[in-house]
Formats: structure tokens, sequence, C-alpha cells
């Protein structure tokens, strides 16, 4: 899921009022997706194999300002979170405390990653500038990797099963470009232009392929190791907001089992071949004999299933939302696509053909985020109505109401071992739901 934006209609935003545009965005707050410090969030988890039990909130009251992006490690027992208050916060799971708090960014931090390795965390904050983080000391790695001249959008690691040692991270920014970093060196190895307008989301795909959406109503593809141009996706009629590739769930997890997670976490072992080994193993058992699949959401109201490595014209198109959409998620095993949207639904799809499956409706009010299952049995939802919902994908129906927050919900996700829920939204909180 993308992370550090907005999606508070401009009546609450506090950062605009309701007739004007927000100054220091440069842009409208609503429907438009800007930097604020609001929350959202971007984990990676499993779930355990039956849905059952109490999940208990456990809350975290935060800082002054609200967090705009958090994130699990892969062995579940951190939580990295970056708030618009310029800090990023490491919080052990295990202890359920503060872990580390650290300082270097000095604008509002928008969005954060962890490396496939779960060894370091890469953020962006709104002045364009990318730190790295050791979660283990709390200290910044390196140098600040500076050279885009508007804040950043999005931050996406380079694949395990391709480079062990987790070398290359990729940013997009308002500015329009897309950058490589080699974070040992601390310098930019490559800058991707094109886009006539904001990047709005970016995957870096396991074939070797980066993936650049945009304002400017396309999509791009770019050869990674050389930053060549492959092809341009065009089809939707305005802003791209959201994509997800059917491989996103193994790129994250990358030589992380979930069904072999155990209660107490543990950090991932082995040498770097034996991980590279693990994390290819599991790419291509998601990813089949056929190559990666695409799935783009968009201000149009429609969504479009591509074959971005073979082809520029897409498998298929697929409507039926009535307002606009936040986000699209392929399920981590690539068979459902779940989008979520302002018109207060989730549509389910199938990732193969496109096919319409189902709507889950209960949500009174606009769905922000979505996270899956690691057994793509369950979905989860945040939604402007200060709700959680759990949905049971097979059933098509609710499976339980999580409430508690005090005010809407921007962000949700799954931790990796599948034993909580984080959450986060304006009433300036961050929620774990534990079973």
């Amino acid at each position: 899921m993308r992370v550090g934006s907005c999606w508070a209609p401009r009546s609450t935003c506090p950062w605009t009022s309701p007739r004007t545009s927000c100054s220091s965005c440069a842009t409208h707050c609503w429907p438009r997706r800007i930097p604020c410090p609001w929350l959202s969030m971007s984990t990676m988890l499993r779930s355990s194999p039956h849905w059952g039990g109490h999940w208990s909130p456990r809350q975290w009251r935060q800082r002054r300002s609200l967090t705009s992006s958090i994130s699990h490690r892969l062995s579940s027992r951190y939580l990295a979170s970056g708030s618009g208050d310029t800090t990023v916060r490491f919080w052990d799971l295990s202890t359920e405390t503060p872990h580390f708090t650290c300082q270097g960014h000095r604008h509002w931090v928008l969005s954060i990653s962890w490396s496939p390795d779960g060894k370091k965390l890469a953020s962006g904050c709104k002045n364009g500038q990318i730190l790295l983080w050791d979660p283990s000391t709390g200290k910044q790695v390196g140098r600040t990797l500076a050279g885009h001249s508007k804040w950043i959008t999005g931050l996406s690691w380079e694949p395990l099963h391709a480079n062990p040692e987790c070398r290359y991270v990729a940013s997009s920014s308002k500015d329009g470009s897309v950058r490589v970093w080699d974070t040992s060196a601390g310098r930019c190895e490559r800058i991707l232009t094109g886009h006539t307008q904001s990047v709005t989301c970016l995957r870096w795909g396991g074939d070797g392929l980066l993936y650049s959406a945009s304002q400017d109503r396309t999509i791009k593809v770019w050869r990674a190791h050389d930053g060549v141009l492959c092809r341009t996706l065009q089809g939707h009629g305005h802003w791209v907001n959201t994509m997800a590739l059917s491989t996103d769930y193994a790129l994250r997890t990358g030589a992380f089992e979930p069904a072999e997670a155990s209660v107490n976490a543990q950090d991932l072992k082995g040498s770097l071949q034996e991980l590279k080994e693990r994390a290819l193993s599991r790419y291509n058992l998601v990813r089949g004999q056929g190559p990666e699949r695409l799935v783009s959401g968009s201000d149009d109201f429609t969504l479009f299933l591509w074959s971005p490595a073979e082809d520029k014209k897409p498998l298929a198109r697929m409507t039926g939302h009535q307002a606009l959409i936040n986000q699209v998620l392929f399920s981590p095993d690539s068979r459902i696509v779940a989008s979520a949207s302002f018109d207060k639904s989730i549509k389910l799809w199938d990732g193969k053909t496109g096919k319409y499956l189902a709507s889950l409706r209960g949500h009174v009010a606009s769905v922000y985020q979505i996270a899956w299952s690691a057994d793509s049995r369950l979905l989860v939802s945040g939604s402007s109505d200060s709700t959680l919902k759990v949905w049971d994908v097979k059933a098509q129906k609710l499976a339980t109401d999580l409430p508690g927050h005090a005010d809407e919900v921007y962000a949700v996700d799954w931790s990796p071992d599948g034993q909580r829920v984080a959450s986060g939204g304006k009433d300036k909180c961050l929620r774990i739901w534990r079973r």
C-alpha cells in the first residue's frame, strides 16, 4: 500500500480551508492525494490459518503530529513509524514500548520502507530527502540521499532474490522523476525522467523492471539496471493513484516464510546465497509460468489489468466503482484483486482475467486502506467511519468489526507473523490489534 498520502476531505484538513488549496502543498486536498501528516501504513504480514478469538486493541499515543507512515519489520519484532513531527520511531512489539526515536529529517516524514532483509529502513520526507536507519541502534546509516526537488511519494527496494545485499532503493517524487540510489555508496545511480507530472506510485518488480504511475495518466515501465524506458501504459482518463503487482507479497517478504514464523520473533538466518535462493523460490512459486501482472487504479473510477513485461495493451478494463479508487492490492496468492474506493465499498476481482467477483459493503464512509492476510482468506479495511472491518473473502461477508479509533482510520496493515493488525488515523494514535 502506498504511504505518506492524505485522503482527508478538504473540510477536515487542518492544512487548508474548505475553499482554497493548501499553500504549503500547492494542490487541493480532496479528493486529491497530498502529503500531510495523516497516517498511512505499509506492513507485511501473515494470517494464522483460522480466524477466531477476540482481538484486543493496544493503543500507543504518539506525538503532537499525526503519523504519516508505519511498517512492520519482517520478523514482526519491530514496528516503524514516520510522522509529521519529522521523526522516525521504532517500537518494540515484544514489550510494547518505544524503542528508538530517530531524528534527522527537517520536514514531515511521508514514506518509509524496510529493506527486504529487514536490516535497514528508508524514510523519505517532504523536502525531498531520504535517510537510512539501523533498527538495532536507531542511528542513521550512511549519507542523506538528496536530489529530488520536491517531496518523496514512494520508496521501493530492489528484491532480495536479485541482490541479497539489499543495496539499491528507488524513490519517486512530486518532481516527476524516479531515482535509483546506491545506499552503500550514498549516491544516485540513475535518474529516470519522462513523466510530465507527479509520480504517485512506484514498484520494483522481480523481473528487473521498475514501474512508475503518475498524475499524467500513464504508467511507465523501466529497465532497472540501466534506466531504459521499455514502454508506456496508457488508458486511464485521469490521475493514476495506485498500482500493485501480482508478486508484491513475495517481493516484500523476501526469504521470510510466514508459515514457519514462531511466536517469539526471530530475524532471518542464513548466508546471503541461502537467503537469495529462498527468496527466489518463493517468488517463482507465486509468479508461476507467466510474467508478473500489474493492476492500476485511478481517479477515473476504473482499474486496468496489465501484463507490462509483454504488452502495452491492457488485459482488462475493470469498471464498477462509483468514485475514485484509493488502493488496489493483489492477494498474496495473486488470485484475487481487491480495490478500495471513496464509494464506501471494497470490490473483488479475478487476478488473472479482471472479472468482477463481489462487492463488500458495510462501511458508511470512504474506504481508505486495505490489507490481505498471508493465506489470502481475510481482508482488513480502514475507513473514514473510524472503524476497521475484517472480511471473509470466501464467504464474501463481514467477519468482524474492530471499533476503537476516535476518528477516521487512514491506514491499516497486518504483521508478517499474523499476530497483529496495526492501524492509525486522525486521532493521532497507533493501535495494535491482537488476538
